[in-house]
């Protein structure tokens, strides 16, 4: 355990600290854009970032993984800030924070399981395609000044780390960033920095509680929007990890993910920053600047603070072209190019889940709806993949006028009818068996189409008798179906 954590801070402190330094680069112009879309002060997405990086490190379950304000939390929040006010949103942000420890403690990042490889892939293009987005703003209606800088930034990206000796010890972002606004300031080109983007915070933050009445109409008013923010932070985060962990080729622990979120929330939250969750963005410019540990995700949010506070007129007059570059080179990181292969060798089902995915994350700027997409389209091809593996064979015994009807596969509510279908209820038998040795029954419906086809038969004169369920089977079977309790039937047919 001790050999563990001093591994997760002290493993890697070159690569953390020089990778740190260029996320909180990077957090900063995100950090206030994120704060002007939740409609509040650029301080409040800054002191955020700060926090909840910082506090994250010690209490996160990936190490590497950087978390701060983000645009899916920043979405949620609008129409609270707009019809409330700040004060409602940091008591919000408060109860987020409560509500993904809760939900931490009961297991929901189990529910990863049910999110399918297609999704994620979704998942990571659209992020992908979001990232990229989120930079024409700064490429539009702009002289060719931002072009040439944008241009020169990615080439100094991709073409560093070629450079002899220096290149694989310095990430080229930070080497980007430094050198765009060195030249920048001795060309003297009329270019947007980051000064341009609002006003940086000159205190530091001070620990308060939110202004807001303690009672149960405040709790009404927070709690829909709480609820949401810790939906969607930790569904951003379950799959950022999750990217994270195939970066890297390590696991994480989504369980205390889970609960670390929470406590890096009620922080944000008291001092006066908002609901906050993991950036793949940032973490992928971690994970490619070299950041492997937990003090990368530190310093990343420690230089935050010290360099909008203390280093305020430096970092302002970085040119926004050298984080636009960054992030361009992120985007096209992050983007799955070989699922754009796979379009012509996967099922089409999969492919469909995955396009369905990217869609509507990119079309309603929504992480999690988008997830949730592709969770049920998944869901849903799955369901109709498994219902065609149900089949019967069926036998006759003529000596003793007897059918017997061998189910191999699994019923389910979406072969129900298909089962049901099978039986021919026009034959004028003495006896019909069904045989369920090979035949696995998963939910009511399926209890629901046994029950229907013993007492039709039944009704028509004909006995039935129903063997080889096997012990889930016979379970459900047993509580839920009625075609063995006369009284049960009674009531059916009675219309009770």
């Amino acid at each position: 355990m001790l050999l563990s954590t001093k591994n997760d801070w002290f493993g890697n402190i070159r690569g953390d600290l020089l990778s740190g330094l260029v996320v909180a680069l990077a957090l900063i112009p995100e950090a206030i854009a994120f704060s002007i879309i939740a409609g509040v002060d650029p301080k409040v997405g800054l002191y955020a970032s700060f926090c909840i990086a910082v506090v994250i490190s010690f209490v996160g379950g990936r190490p590497g993984m950087i978390s701060a304000a983000t645009g899916a939390m920043a979405l949620v929040m609008v129409t609270l800030v707009k019809e409330h006010g700040l004060e409602y949103l940091l008591a919000a942000t408060i109860l987020t924070g409560f509500i993904q420890i809760v939900l931490g403690y009961i297991g929901v990042a189990k529910l990863m399981s049910f999110v399918a490889r297609a999704v994620v892939v979704g998942f990571v293009n659209a992020l992908a395609i979001l990232i990229f987005m989120a930079q024409l703003p700064e490429l539009t209606n702009v002289t060719w000044h931002v072009y040439a800088l944008t241009l020169a930034g990615l080439g100094i990206i991709y073409l560093f780390p070629y450079v002899p000796k220096i290149g694989k010890i310095l990430p080229s972002p930070l080497v980007t960033i430094v050198v765009i606004t060195i030249f920048a300031v001795i060309s003297g080109w009329d270019v947007r920095t980051v000064g341009d983007m609002g006003e940086l915070p000159d205190t530091l933050p001070i620990f308060l509680l939110p202004d807001v009445p303690m009672n149960f109409e405040t709790l009404r008013i927070i709690f829909p929007y709480a609820f949401a923010l810790a939906i969607v932070g930790l569904l951003e985060s379950f799959m950022t990890a999750t990217i994270v962990d195939e970066l890297t080729d390590t696991k994480s622990d989504k369980h205390r993910e889970a609960k670390g979120q929470g406590i890096a929330n009620i922080a944000s939250g008291c001092i006066g920053g908002m609901a906050g969750c993991a950036m793949i963005g940032q973490s992928v410019i971690n994970v490619k600047s070299g950041g492997r540990g937990r003090l990368s995700t530190f310093v990343a949010g420690f230089f935050l603070l010290i360099m909008v506070v203390f280093l305020s007129d430096i970092i302002s007059i970085i040119p926004m072209a050298a984080l636009v570059a960054v992030m361009i080179m992120v985007s096209i990181g992050t983007f799955d190019w070989g699922s754009i292969k796979g379009l012509k060798t996967l099922p089409l089902s999969t492919n469909i889940v995955m396009l369905g995915t990217v869609a509507v994350t990119v079309g309603t700027h929504n992480l999690a709806l988008g997830v949730v997409t592709g969770v049920l389209l998944a869901s849903l091809f799955f369901a109709n993949k498994i219902s065609h593996f149900m089949y019967c064979d069926t036998s006759y015994d003529e000596s003793t006028n007897t059918k017997t009807y061998k189910f191999v596969g699994q019923v389910f509510f979406n072969s129900a009818d298909k089962f049901y279908e099978t039986f021919d209820f026009k034959e004028v038998l003495d006896k019909v068996i069904i045989d369920l040795n090979r035949a696995h029954f998963w939910d009511i419906s399926a209890v629901y189409a046994l029950d229907k086809a013993v007492i039709k038969f039944r009704r028509e004169g004909t006995k039935v008798e129903v063997i080889g369920q096997n012990e889930a089977s016979k379970t459900i079977i047993d509580r839920f179906g009625v075609y063995d309790k006369p009284e049960e039937i009674e009531k059916v047919i009675g219309g009770h």
